[in-house]
């Protein structure tokens, strides 16, 4: 497989009451042909979402949006451009960073996680220098990652990831 360039081709999703922010490093060639974040069928974030904040798992683009906004997250990638061979984190070089920072200018962010380590080290790199937030990295959902079984992801994510009641819209 050979390396191609990508350029991150969608929005970040977030409004003024995000209060956490989820990064990827960049979208996979299915959530690139999906138009939206996540997009793999095999990849588990919208599932283990919905079962950390109790919500029906969504299926479309909207149903997606209406749960991160009713619970406050925002999602968003560490890389705008880049270097990749398919979807393989491992092979990212030649990063341009996406900037953050409008998201924490217009946002009540309280915390950023990082999805996997690769974007963890990415927004080490990258994002924190400018925006001084740490964040925490949770291991990735990506079907790739298959040492990590549906249940060892939601006891993990879900230490930080909590039903607020009193934070819902």
């Amino acid at each position: 497989m050979e390396y191609e360039h990508i350029t991150h081709s969608f929005k970040p999703v977030y409004d003024e009451n995000s209060r956490i922010l989820i990064l990827g490093t960049l979208p996979s060639v299915k959530s690139r042909e999906n138009n939206f974040y996540y997009g793999h069928k095999q990849n588990r974030f919208w599932k283990l979402l919905a079962y950390l904040l109790d919500e029906p798992v969504p299926e479309t683009i909207d149903e997606k949006k209406y749960m991160l906004f009713k619970n406050h997250i925002a999602i968003w990638d560490v890389i705008q451009s880049c270097d990749i061979k398919g979807s393989s984190d491992s092979s990212i070089r030649n990063v341009t960073p996406t900037d953050i920072r409008k998201i924490l200018e217009i946002s009540d962010i309280k915390q950023v996680y990082a999805n996997g380590n690769k974007a963890g080290a990415l927004y080490k790199k990258y994002q924190l220098p400018l925006t001084g937030m740490e964040a925490v990295t949770l291991p990735s959902t990506s079907p790739a990652n298959a040492a990590w079984t549906f249940d060892k992801l939601c006891k993990t994510w879900g230490e930080y990831i909590k039903i607020h009641e009193d934070d819902r819209i």
